[in-house]
């Protein structure tokens, strides 16, 4: 099985890692913009060979793990070359745009829309994980326009990795995801911009700064490149869940300026709610 990871980053990399481990006839293929990463990419055994588009007829499976707004000329273009009976994955963080662009491509067919939810704070080659994908959801948008046997060859991969599938149109997959990953990922963004600021005059602060600072900021460590077109693709319900974020928490400030702790406990005691609910999705 001839395999060509198209972005070799946190994900793209860690997908490769988990297809050669799982599939030991698999031939992994790099494509990336950048020499270095596919240089450090084939030295630490992400793929097998760098490879170029012109390769991509000879491809079973691509990988599309590149930024969402480069996707939007990649993926046309990657289905324009690939052969008929080649299946086609994007894993990007949103789906609406990338599904209205390739709507009328002569093999939407052999494309598949998915989004493992899964990752870290790091990037490049050296971020990639063995076994990052395994029990972790990943959600699939318009598989009916997915030709049968190639959505049978992608469930294989996904269930062999050991993923969860769930099945989305693109518009909600978007709206949700807004929620529960584009949100926290500007609030850490914006709770380290203002911790910096403050630092500026007090050098103390990062020295008091304990366990429950760094988990809660990590994801200010996230790629710029990667997540502002996502923040762009998706900027109508990113802004939908920005207000809803911002009311709330003019709502507890105004609490705290009216000294109502006790409503403050009742909020922070039905938001505990959220243990349950992160329990249940383990």
């Amino acid at each position: 099985m001839n395999v060509f990871v198209i972005g070799l980053g946190l994900i793209g990399g860690s997908l490769s890692l988990d297809i050669q481990e799982h599939f030991v006839d698999a031939k992994i293929y790099g494509i990336d913009v950048s020499e270095n990463h596919l240089q450090e990419a084939l030295e630490i055994g992400i793929i097998h060979e760098k490879a170029t588009f012109s390769d991509l007829e000879k491809a079973d499976v691509v990988i599309v793990s590149i930024p969402v707004d480069v996707q939007l000329q990649v993926i046309p273009e990657v289905l324009d070359i690939i052969n008929d009976d080649c299946l086609l994955i994007d894993v990007g963080s949103t789906k609406e745009m990338i599904c209205t662009v390739v709507a009328n491509h002569p093999k939407r067919r052999n494309f598949l829309a998915a989004h493992p939810i899964a990752g870290t704070e790091f990037s490049g080659p050296k971020a990639a994980i063995k076994g990052l994908f395994k029990n972790k959801t990943n959600i699939i948008c318009e598989v009916e326009k997915t030709a049968f046997k190639l959505q049978e060859k992608a469930l294989e991969i996904f269930s062999t990795l050991g993923m969860r599938i769930r099945y989305m149109d693109s518009k909600s997959h978007d709206k949700h995801i807004a929620y529960v990953s584009h949100l926290s990922h500007i609030s850490a963004f914006m709770l380290g911009k203002t911790v910096i600021e403050k630092e500026k005059n007090e050098r103390d602060i990062f020295d008091m700064a304990g366990s429950g600072f760094a988990s809660t900021v990590r994801l200010a460590k996230s790629s710029p490149a990667m997540w502002t077109p996502i923040f762009e693709q998706n900027k109508t319900n990113v802004i939908e869940t920005l207000n809803e974020y911002i009311i709330n928490l003019q709502q507890f400030k105004e609490l705290m300026e009216n000294d109502n702790f006790p409503e403050i406990y009742n909020e922070m005691k039905n938001t505990n709610y959220i243990k349950q609910i992160l329990n249940g999705i383990k």
